[in-house]
């Protein structure tokens, strides 16, 4: 049977469908919390830096941890890993949960909170969700780049595409499309009742992933010596990323873009209640921009890429990334940046197809966790010193502007950075280029014997594939990307 036959007839099994729920059911949860966290910091400050230290506490772990959870990736079972970490990020909501619980008494109302009410910082709340927000960091390093890893144990090279489209579809309904506004109803309940639902909806996609049967080591024990050579190892995937002429580029350009993204997000509920008004359900409505652009993308995404090509697909990614930085950042109504939200949404989701199955077909499976992990280094670890850099931008500019031009000047300077990334960019990212490492990458893999064949291990697995207030970050896609 040919390739191409055989990817015709994928069908998905029920270890897929398994991982599947636990994903809508994990990215509902993350969509309240998507409301939740961001009205909860703003509730306990209204300080700029103090707003984006939180998402960078969240984002730290992406560049101190990454390279070793690409270790332990490798050398564990990666559905245990995920059980494990969806575990423990239960019950750090559920200590948030506690915490709001006993304090909400002392909190403004939500009404007040969109109305820009000044409120002096809660110390004890503030503490909990820096450290929260921090152990929560680590256990998602380790957990994505345990899910991402596993895909390929259960999805053939040929219907990765279409099975990370569709994965990414159903996380965009539920992260952005229904999770943001049932979160703002939750909180007009009670503040601490969205924390409450998230932690049950990491606690029973725990329990599915658990239920996934298999094994999901990259190696056998026998084949793993007992002590770790961490710099060894990291060295190898390391070593592995740095030399390949696609991927080495590729993954400095993702982590640009991700700062970038990270510049603006740092004091965006800021940004979203003082410039442009936004009350709690506002804001959820501007991150259903996020899903109907992602949504779009996961049945336009291959064909787009098919007809403009790969590189040209990318190129899109990037000027799209300029324009629509530049609108949100003169903007004064949100409406308008709903639309940017549906158009910057679509080419990240556009770049994610591309180049996430690009790596899960090219890259050797021992060594795909830490290769992911390194990729990841650069895409994620860049976020903090963005999320850093978009707090000093506002809460240094108020000393010589306007409080509401200080908060549009993360914007302003993204977009002149974007343009100055595209002409970089451009040269090094060709359809050319992306279908020669392709190609390469499979005959690679093929000769050692692992690509997987419908009726083998893989059969039983494989089917026809047939944010708040914010689209994600590129290469994010909630949990699997």
């Amino acid at each position: 049977m040919s390739r191409k036959q055989s990817a015709e007839k994928i069908r998905l099994g029920g270890r897929y469908w398994r991982l599947w729920s636990a994903s809508v059911i994990s990215n509902l949860g993350d969509g309240v919390a998507q409301i939740a966290y961001p009205w909860l910091a703003s509730a306990v400050t209204r300080n700029g830096i103090l707003i984006a230290l939180i998402a960078v506490a969240q984002r730290l772990p992406w560049l101190v941890f990454t390279l070793p959870a690409g270790v332990i990736t490798d050398r564990v079972d990666r559905r245990k890993i995920m059980v494990a970490m969806d575990t423990v990020r239960t019950a750090v909501t559920l200590l948030v949960a506690v915490f709001v619980l006993v304090r909400q008494g002392v909190l403004p109302a939500p009404a007040e909170i969109a109305a820009g009410i000044e409120v002096a910082t809660e110390p004890v709340l503030y503490v909990v969700l820096l450290i929260a927000s921090l152990l929560f960091g680590f256990a998602e390093v380790l957990r994505d780049n345990a899910a991402q890893t596993i895909l390929p144990g259960l999805v053939e090279p040929e219907g990765l595409e279409k099975a990370n489209a569709q994965m990414w579809g159903v996380e965009m309904v539920a992260n952005s499309f229904v999770g943001p506004p049932l979160g703002s109803l939750l909180i007009g309940v009670g503040f601490a009742l969205p924390f409450f639902f998230d932690a049950g909806t990491f606690a029973v996609a725990a329990g599915l992933v658990f239920l996934i049967t298999g094994n999901f080591r990259s190696r056998e024990p026998g084949e793993i010596s007992e002590k770790i050579d961490w710099w060894g190892e990291i060295r190898e995937g390391w070593d592995w990323l740095w030399h390949h002429p696609l991927l080495r580029p590729m993954a400095v350009i993702l982590g640009i873009m991700n700062g970038l993204f990270s510049v603006t997000m740092a004091t965006f509920v800021l940004f979203a209640q003082e410039v442009l008004g936004a009350s709690a359900f506002t804001f959820a409505i501007i991150g259903t921009g996020g899903a109907i652009g992602g949504l779009a993308a996961t049945f336009l995404a291959s064909n787009v890429s098919k007809r403009l090509g790969s590189g040209t697909s990318l190129y899109a990614t990037l000027i799209v990334g300029a324009v629509t930085t530049l609108i949100t950042g003169i903007a004064s109504h949100w409406t308008i940046v709903w639309v940017m939200f549906i158009i910057g949404t679509f080419t990240a989701v556009l770049w994610n197809v591309i180049t996430v199955s690009l790596r899960q077909t090219i890259i050797p499976d021992r060594l795909l966790g830490r290769v992911n992990s390194v990729y990841r280094f650069f895409a994620w670890g860049m976020m903090p010193l963005g999320l850093a850099l978009g707090g000093l931008l506002v809460t240094g500019s108020e000393t010589a502007m306007s409080r509401e031009l200080a908060l549009r000047m993360p914007w302003l300077v993204s977009a002149a950075a974007w343009v100055l990334l595209f002409v970089y960019a451009a040269p090094k990212l060709t359809t050319e280029k992306i279908e020669a490492a392709r190609r390469d990458g499979i005959a690679a893999k093929e000769a050692a014997g692992e690509v997987p064949v419908a009726g083998e291990t893989a059969s039983e697995a494989i089917s026809e594939a047939g944010v708040p207030g914010a689209p994600p970050p590129i290469e994010e896609g909630s949990d699997e990307d």
